[in-house]
């Protein structure tokens, strides 16, 4: 095993056009590139990690000029990757074949009860019937996307939106089992002043695929990413507390409730050294975490070792692989960014 090293990764540029037609006006060109550069590396904490990382890979920055993008997620079928873009109220849609494009408005609120909000999507899965799955902020709740992916529309179907009849905060992120449970997080951050709503809690729930709500964990004080092993019996959440940022792991009990509930890792000390907090995350083939967290993006294997960092020098919300897991997509702030994997 290796105590320690650093890969200093090849560095290039992909840059991609934006729309024309984004609400917001593009701040891209206050991006310091070359700041950029100098920070974006791969630090191997441990030589399993040379399985997973390639070591002179190249990072490619693909869009710019976003308020927070959040909830990568790639669609095989568009060949394409799309994440939302929580303040603008928008997704876009980015491939190597059309660049960037506005791909749904109004995709986290609706209605005029909602017309001055500035809430939009947060994470995004596909069921298992390839349909678009969506965390709403501004209208609170879990929905399918009453449309094909590629003629998205907007129009939604409520899956959950309640727990014992209280309105969720906003819920975050989401994952869905292979018999179609909906495991997600409720924090408040679509919240006025990040202020717990009338729930009284951030819970972690679960919907069952006959649209049954249950409260999972509610002892966690800001839950946020959330993923499955690739066995479907732990469930992984990172919390975003900046008190008690770390990574916790739950064992997925017969009758469906979580047990043996564990700080997996302590992001605590990389916290005092590097910008952002625990946030998003995704569970690897090989059962490995990539979560992100202060940095960029930390590679954690199932039993809490820290087996490398892909540092982005910028608050990571969330990650996402292509179907062969070739690129690690990130979503940094007003990027979007990728680097290519063994």
């Amino acid at each position: 095993m290796i105590n320690r090293f650093n890969f200093f990764i090849a560095f290039s540029l992909l840059l991609f056009a934006s729309c024309n037609n984004r609400s917001k006006p593009d701040s891209s060109e206050s991006i310091d590139i070359d700041s950029v550069r100098e920070q974006l590396k791969i630090e191997v904490y441990d030589s399993v990690a040379l399985t997973l990382v390639e070591p002179y890979a190249t990072f490619e920055i693909l869009a710019k000029g976003f308020y927070w993008s959040e909830g990568p997620l790639w669609i095989d079928e568009l060949q394409a990757l799309i994440f939302s873009d929580v303040p603008a109220n928008k997704i876009y849609k980015w491939s190597e074949k059309d660049s960037l494009v506005i791909y749904l408005e109004s995709a986290g609120h609706s209605g005029e009860e909602h017309a001055d909000s500035d809430k939009g999507s947060n994470g995004l899965i596909l069921d298992l019937k390839n349909k678009l799955v969506l965390c709403q902020h501004g209208d609170r709740r879990i929905a399918r996307m009453d449309a094909g992916l590629k003629n998205p529309q907007e129009q939604f179907i409520t899956i959950a939106d309640t727990y014992k009849a209280k309105k969720f905060n906003s819920p975050n992120d989401l994952v869905m089992d292979l018999e179609g449970n909906i495991y997600f997080t409720d924090p408040p951050y679509g919240q006025p002043e990040n202020r717990t709503g009338e729930i009284g809690i951030n819970g972690v729930f679960k919907v069952s695929s006959d649209k049954n709500v249950s409260l999972l964990v509610d002892s966690l004080k800001w839950p946020n990413g959330i993923g499955l092993s690739p066995d479907q019996q732990t469930l992984y959440i990172n919390q975003s507390d900046p008190s008690n940022p770390v990574l916790y792991s739950y064992k997925i009990a017969d009758d469906g409730s979580l047990e043996n509930g564990k700080i997996l890792f302590d992001f605590i000390m990389l916290a005092k050294e590097a910008i952002g907090l625990p946030d998003g995350l995704k569970i690897h083939k090989s059962g490995n975490i990539f979560a992100t967290g202060p940095g960029g993006v930390h590679i954690i294997s199932p039993e809490g070792k820290h087996l490398a960092a892909i540092k982005t020098g910028k608050s990571t919300s969330n990650c996402a692989f292509d179907t062969d897991q070739k690129y690690l997509y990130m979503t940094t702030t007003d990027l979007l960014m990728r680097v290519r994997l063994k």
